[in-house]
């Protein structure tokens, strides 16, 4: 039996002129995230992706392209010759090893050349089926739908579909700078931007010694996981201490919050700059919390020219954290390391900023100078993919 696995590109069909550029950065992506499987062949066409994986597991080659941003769905297909006899024999073997009530026969004659329609390949191989077994057909809602498809040299059957994570291609949609604090948003949100297509780089803000040495290692087992999804991720860690205390110093508490955001923006912004970003991310959550309040955002981001893109801005948390189990950084999120987010606690921040009380604080120190200091003595981490997968190992 010559099994093949089949992928389905989803939205990529409408990208019109490029379409063909998103294909291949596609299949450039698969051969990337197939590299542990020796010999796996993979061919790219216009319509689907064709997946030979030799002597490899099936089972285990399917597993990894479940975690490939562009691939809408993927199907195990057997590949036949273009005989009509043969595919009906094979259908039927197949419907008695499935051992359903109800079928469906969907045949695509792709190739117009051959010799019988698509009605005519559902009509004989659905009486074959019915002369042998107890099945029943339900063109509705079929427990079994076989689905066939002729093209020019083979016959390709499949029963069955496993969905991808969808989106497009990573690196289609230029670089982003992640904002990472460890928690439990920023690394779904981080999932999220990869998933369209966007390759990011990471920043943290580290407040040593009030945050601990754990922290930094929970930033690099999220980013390892987020190698499942892009092979190679590089944060930023920028020493925040000074800048922080030098706010707690200076401003009124209950805008100390706002204004340590502010820096943060500034920060990500300069480093964006350096490493040709195109755009801001990070995991805020409309309402959330005080900083993340309309108003409050209106203020903060006021400080970069950058977009600023949140993914999760209308999500409810219970959604954020179902995603954030799925891609298996829930619990790496939750282990009990503080942030610099969390290590001064503001027992009344301002929801409702003023942008003029805002400027009339960080008039009052030099922060610039600062921030410059942060961006010279940050620290840059890179990590792999094949650094994650040794750890698996």
């Amino acid at each position: 039996m010559n099994q093949l696995i089949m992928v389905r590109y989803g939205e990529l069909s409408t990208k019109g002129k490029n379409k063909r550029n998103f294909i291949q950065t596609l299949g450039n992506n698969i051969i990337h995230a197939l590299k542990q499987f020796p010999l796996c062949k993979v061919e790219i066409k216009h319509d689907h992706i064709y997946i030979d994986p030799k002597d490899n597991p099936i089972e285990k080659v399917c597993s990894r392209l479940k975690d490939v941003s562009g691939i809408y769905s993927f199907s195990i297909v057997e590949r036949l010759p273009l005989d009509i006899d043969i595919i009906a024999s094979r259908s039927l073997e197949i419907a008695k090893e499935q051992n359903k009530k109800t079928f469906k026969i969907k045949a695509k004659r792709a190739d117009k050349s051959f010799q019988y329609s698509s009605d005519e390949i559902n009509r004989y191989i659905a009486s074959k089926i019915l002369s042998q077994t107890s099945y029943k057909v339900d063109v509705h809602n079929p427990e079994l739908l076989i689905q066939i498809t002729i093209r020019e040299d083979y016959c390709y059957l499949f029963f069955s579909e496993i969905l991808g994570i969808g989106g497009y291609p990573l690196s289609t949609g230029g670089k982003a700078m992640m904002m990472l604090s460890g928690g439990i948003d920023s690394p779904v949100a981080s999932y999220l931007m990869i998933r369209r297509g966007i390759k990011i780089e990471c920043v943290h803000f580290a407040s040593p010694p009030y945050t601990n040495e754990g922290v930094i290692s929970k930033i690099k087992d999220l980013a390892k996981v987020l190698t499942s999804y892009q092979p190679n991720i590089t944060i930023h860690i920028v020493p925040f201490t000074k800048l922080q205390e030098e706010i707690y110093k200076n401003v009124n508490v209950s805008y100390a919050i706002t204004i340590m955001r502010r820096m943060m923006y500034r920060i990500a912004t300069i480093i964006a700059s350096r490493r040709s970003c195109l755009l801001l991310a990070n995991g805020e959550s409309l309402g959330q919390v005080a900083s993340q309040t309309p108003m409050s955002v209106n203020v903060i981001e006021r400080v970069t020219t950058y977009p600023v893109i949140r993914p999760l801005a209308v999500m409810d948390k219970i959604d954020i954290i179902k995603i954030a189990r799925q891609i298996n950084t829930y619990d790496i999120s939750i282990r009990p390391f503080e942030d610099c987010c969390t290590i001064f606690e503001v027992k009344d921040p301002t929801t409702q900023p003023s942008l003029a009380k805002v400027e009339e604080y960080e008039s009052k120190f030099d922060y610039q100078s600062l921030i410059d200091e942060c961006i010279q003595n940050a620290e840059i981490i890179k990590i792999s993919d094949e650094e994650a997968e040794d750890e698996l190992l």
